[in-house]
Protein backbone atom coordinates (compact mmCIF):
# COMPACT_ATOMS: atom_id res chain seq x y z
CA UNK A 1 0.00 0.00 0.00
CA UNK A 2 1.70 3.47 -0.90
CA UNK A 3 0.73 6.37 1.35
CA UNK A 4 -0.32 9.68 -0.32
CA UNK A 5 0.37 13.04 1.68
CA UNK A 6 -1.12 16.30 0.94
CA UNK A 7 -1.04 19.55 3.48
CA UNK A 8 -2.86 23.39 3.48
CA UNK A 9 -5.54 22.54 1.19
CA UNK A 10 -6.98 25.76 2.56
CA UNK A 11 -10.43 25.94 0.95
CA UNK A 12 -8.71 24.79 -2.48
CA UNK A 13 -11.56 22.14 -3.72
CA UNK A 14 -11.07 22.22 -7.09
CA UNK A 15 -7.17 21.90 -6.42
CA UNK A 16 -7.72 19.48 -4.39
CA UNK A 17 -9.38 16.75 -6.27
CA UNK A 18 -7.11 17.55 -9.21
CA UNK A 19 -4.21 16.37 -7.27
CA UNK A 20 -6.19 13.30 -6.22
CA UNK A 21 -6.83 12.73 -9.79
CA UNK A 22 -3.40 13.51 -10.53
CA UNK A 23 -1.88 10.98 -8.39
CA UNK A 24 -4.21 8.39 -9.18
CA UNK A 25 -5.83 8.31 -5.69
CA UNK A 26 -7.49 4.74 -5.35
CA UNK A 27 -9.44 5.18 -1.93
CA UNK A 28 -9.74 1.74 -1.46
CA UNK A 29 -6.31 0.72 -2.31
CA UNK A 30 -3.90 3.87 -0.45
CA UNK A 31 -3.61 5.49 2.51
CA UNK A 32 -4.24 9.34 2.52
CA UNK A 33 -2.99 11.50 5.19
CA UNK A 34 -3.90 14.96 5.86
CA UNK A 35 -1.97 17.20 7.71
CA UNK A 36 -4.52 20.02 7.93
CA UNK A 37 -5.45 23.76 7.60
CA UNK A 38 -8.26 22.45 5.48
CA UNK A 39 -9.57 26.37 6.07
CA UNK A 40 -9.43 29.57 5.32
CA UNK A 41 -7.68 31.81 2.40
CA UNK A 42 -9.31 29.33 -0.42
CA UNK A 43 -13.14 29.51 -1.60
CA UNK A 44 -14.58 26.65 -0.53
CA UNK A 45 -13.75 25.50 2.85
CA UNK A 46 -17.19 24.41 3.75
CA UNK A 47 -16.87 21.78 0.50
CA UNK A 48 -13.13 21.23 1.21
CA UNK A 49 -14.53 19.79 4.84
CA UNK A 50 -17.57 18.09 3.70
CA UNK A 51 -15.34 16.07 1.50
CA UNK A 52 -12.26 14.96 4.12
CA UNK A 53 -15.39 14.21 6.51
CA UNK A 54 -16.76 11.52 4.04
CA UNK A 55 -13.23 10.17 3.29
CA UNK A 56 -12.61 9.90 6.80
CA UNK A 57 -15.67 8.14 7.65
CA UNK A 58 -16.00 6.34 4.35
CA UNK A 59 -12.30 5.15 4.07
CA UNK A 60 -9.92 5.96 7.34
CA UNK A 61 -8.45 8.74 5.89
CA UNK A 62 -6.14 10.27 8.37
CA UNK A 63 -6.73 13.83 9.29
CA UNK A 64 -4.28 15.94 11.24
CA UNK A 65 -5.20 19.39 13.03
CA UNK A 66 -3.64 22.69 11.47
CA UNK A 67 -3.29 25.88 13.02
CA UNK A 68 -6.50 27.56 10.53
CA UNK A 69 -8.93 24.55 11.50
CA UNK A 70 -8.17 25.10 15.56
CA UNK A 71 -8.49 29.46 14.64
CA UNK A 72 -11.74 28.29 13.10
CA UNK A 73 -12.86 26.53 16.07
CA UNK A 74 -12.30 29.03 18.53
CA UNK A 75 -13.96 31.98 15.83
CA UNK A 76 -16.73 29.99 16.17
CA UNK A 77 -16.67 28.74 19.70
CA UNK A 78 -14.97 32.01 21.41
CA UNK A 79 -14.12 35.36 19.53
CA UNK A 80 -15.91 38.09 18.64
CA UNK A 81 -13.50 40.08 16.89
CA UNK A 82 -12.10 39.71 13.33
CA UNK A 83 -8.51 38.51 14.39
CA UNK A 84 -9.22 35.22 12.35
CA UNK A 85 -11.87 37.05 9.88
CA UNK A 86 -7.95 38.58 8.81
CA UNK A 87 -6.47 35.64 8.29
CA UNK A 88 -8.31 34.16 5.55
CA UNK A 89 -11.48 33.37 7.31
CA UNK A 90 -13.71 35.80 5.52
CA UNK A 91 -13.44 33.16 2.77
CA UNK A 92 -14.28 30.29 4.92
CA UNK A 93 -17.63 32.30 6.20
CA UNK A 94 -18.48 33.11 2.36
CA UNK A 95 -18.10 29.61 1.67
CA UNK A 96 -20.94 28.83 4.26
CA UNK A 97 -22.95 31.91 3.49
CA UNK A 98 -22.99 32.79 0.01
CA UNK A 99 -19.71 35.38 -1.90
CA UNK A 100 -19.75 38.60 -0.89
CA UNK A 101 -21.62 38.43 2.31
CA UNK A 102 -18.62 40.50 4.12
CA UNK A 103 -19.36 43.54 1.46
CA UNK A 104 -15.48 44.14 0.66
CA UNK A 105 -14.23 42.09 3.37
CA UNK A 106 -15.74 44.96 5.83
CA UNK A 107 -15.79 43.86 9.74
CA UNK A 108 -20.04 43.60 10.70
CA UNK A 109 -20.16 42.37 14.26
CA UNK A 110 -24.03 41.60 13.43
CA UNK A 111 -23.15 39.91 10.39
CA UNK A 112 -20.43 37.84 11.43
CA UNK A 113 -22.52 36.73 14.98
CA UNK A 114 -25.61 35.98 12.41
CA UNK A 115 -22.63 33.56 10.40
CA UNK A 116 -21.45 32.13 13.51
CA UNK A 117 -25.19 31.25 14.66
CA UNK A 118 -25.69 29.78 10.88
CA UNK A 119 -22.67 27.48 11.12
CA UNK A 120 -23.29 26.30 14.14
CA UNK A 121 -26.86 25.39 13.77
CA UNK A 122 -26.37 24.00 9.94
CA UNK A 123 -22.74 22.44 10.05
CA UNK A 124 -22.19 21.09 14.40
CA UNK A 125 -20.76 18.21 12.19
CA UNK A 126 -17.68 20.30 11.09
CA UNK A 127 -17.23 21.74 14.35
CA UNK A 128 -17.27 18.17 16.07
CA UNK A 129 -14.74 16.63 13.60
CA UNK A 130 -12.37 19.71 14.02
CA UNK A 131 -12.50 19.32 17.71
CA UNK A 132 -11.49 15.75 17.46
CA UNK A 133 -8.59 16.11 14.89
CA UNK A 134 -5.20 14.86 16.37
CA UNK A 135 -2.06 16.50 16.44
CA UNK A 136 -0.04 14.28 15.10
CA UNK A 137 0.49 10.89 13.65
CA UNK A 138 3.00 8.44 13.74
CA UNK A 139 4.15 4.83 11.98
CA UNK A 140 6.72 2.47 11.80
CA UNK A 141 8.80 5.05 9.30
CA UNK A 142 7.41 8.93 9.32
CA UNK A 143 5.98 11.01 11.48
CA UNK A 144 3.34 13.51 10.14
CA UNK A 145 2.10 16.80 11.76
CA UNK A 146 0.99 19.82 10.61
CA UNK A 147 3.89 22.70 11.71
CA UNK A 148 6.80 20.65 13.27
CA UNK A 149 8.01 19.45 16.38
CA UNK A 150 10.23 21.40 19.20
CA UNK A 151 13.77 20.02 19.23
CA UNK A 152 14.06 21.13 22.95
CA UNK A 153 11.97 18.18 24.13
CA UNK A 154 13.62 14.59 24.16
CA UNK A 155 9.77 13.28 23.52
CA UNK A 156 7.46 15.30 21.14
CA UNK A 157 4.80 13.93 22.86
CA UNK A 158 5.31 16.25 25.24
CA UNK A 159 5.60 19.48 23.66
CA UNK A 160 2.55 22.27 24.10
CA UNK A 161 0.00 21.41 21.64
CA UNK A 162 0.41 25.17 20.15
CA UNK A 163 3.64 23.64 18.71
CA UNK A 164 2.56 20.67 16.42
CA UNK A 165 0.08 23.61 14.65
CA UNK A 166 2.25 27.02 15.23
CA UNK A 167 6.50 26.24 15.20
CA UNK A 168 8.65 27.12 12.74
CA UNK A 169 11.97 28.06 12.65
CA UNK A 170 12.92 26.09 15.93
CA UNK A 171 12.04 23.27 13.67
CA UNK A 172 13.46 23.99 10.61
CA UNK A 173 16.90 24.93 11.78
CA UNK A 174 17.38 22.25 14.63
CA UNK A 175 17.69 18.42 13.42
CA UNK A 176 15.21 16.36 15.56
CA UNK A 177 16.23 13.34 17.80
CA UNK A 178 13.88 10.62 15.79
CA UNK A 179 14.92 8.42 13.80
CA UNK A 180 12.66 8.93 11.32
CA UNK A 181 11.33 12.01 8.75
CA UNK A 182 8.96 14.39 10.09
CA UNK A 183 6.86 15.09 6.89
CA UNK A 184 5.07 18.33 7.64
CA UNK A 185 3.23 21.28 6.14
CA UNK A 186 2.53 25.25 7.45
CA UNK A 187 5.64 26.83 5.99
CA UNK A 188 4.91 27.46 2.35
CA UNK A 189 8.43 25.99 1.05
CA UNK A 190 9.17 28.49 -1.26
CA UNK A 191 10.31 30.20 2.14
CA UNK A 192 12.61 27.08 2.42
CA UNK A 193 14.04 26.42 -0.54
CA UNK A 194 13.13 29.11 -3.01
CA UNK A 195 10.76 26.48 -4.58
CA UNK A 196 7.44 25.78 -3.94
CA UNK A 197 7.71 21.95 -4.85
CA UNK A 198 8.35 19.21 -1.58
CA UNK A 199 11.53 20.16 0.79
CA UNK A 200 13.40 17.44 1.22
CA UNK A 201 15.90 17.14 4.32
CA UNK A 202 17.61 13.87 6.17
CA UNK A 203 14.81 14.44 9.08
CA UNK A 204 12.03 16.27 7.65
CA UNK A 205 9.90 16.93 4.80
CA UNK A 206 8.14 19.68 4.09
CA UNK A 207 4.88 19.71 1.65
CA UNK A 208 3.39 22.86 1.72
CA UNK A 209 3.13 24.14 -2.22
CA UNK A 210 1.28 27.81 -0.89
CA UNK A 211 -1.70 27.10 -3.44
CA UNK A 212 -3.78 29.40 -1.25
CA UNK A 213 -1.12 32.21 -2.39
CA UNK A 214 -1.08 31.29 -5.59
CA UNK A 215 1.35 28.89 -6.01
CA UNK A 216 0.66 24.78 -6.04
CA UNK A 217 -0.55 22.08 -3.77
CA UNK A 218 1.82 19.52 -3.49
CA UNK A 219 1.08 15.43 -2.98
CA UNK A 220 4.23 12.90 -1.31
CA UNK A 221 4.00 9.55 -2.59
CA UNK A 222 5.83 6.99 -0.07
CA UNK A 223 6.04 3.83 -1.67
CA UNK A 224 5.83 0.42 0.23
CA UNK A 225 9.81 0.36 -0.20
CA UNK A 226 10.13 3.85 1.11
CA UNK A 227 11.02 5.89 -2.27
CA UNK A 228 9.51 8.86 -2.40
CA UNK A 229 7.38 10.38 -5.67
CA UNK A 230 5.91 14.00 -5.73
CA UNK A 231 2.99 15.32 -7.65
CA UNK A 232 1.50 19.04 -8.01
CA UNK A 233 -0.94 21.05 -9.54
CA UNK A 234 -0.89 25.02 -9.62
CA UNK A 235 -3.63 27.01 -8.40
CA UNK A 236 -6.69 26.80 -10.55
CA UNK A 237 -6.23 23.64 -11.78
CA UNK A 238 -9.02 21.56 -12.11
CA UNK A 239 -10.70 18.25 -13.07
CA UNK A 240 -10.48 17.42 -16.65
CA UNK A 241 -14.07 17.97 -17.86
CA UNK A 242 -14.29 14.26 -18.71
CA UNK A 243 -13.64 13.27 -14.92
Amino acid sequence: MRTLVISDIHGCYEEFNALLHTANYIPEQDKLILLGDYVDRGPNSKEVLNQIIQLHQDYGVVTLRGNHDQLFLEAMLLQEDDRWLKNGGYQTVESYMGPSYFEDHYFNKNAYAEAKAYIMEHYPHHLEFLQALPYYYETDTHLFVHAGINPFYADFREQPKDDFIWIRDLFHDQPTSLDKPVVFGHTPTVHLHESPGVWFQKDKIGIDGACAYGKQLNCLEIAEDGTYKTYAVYKGTKLPAST
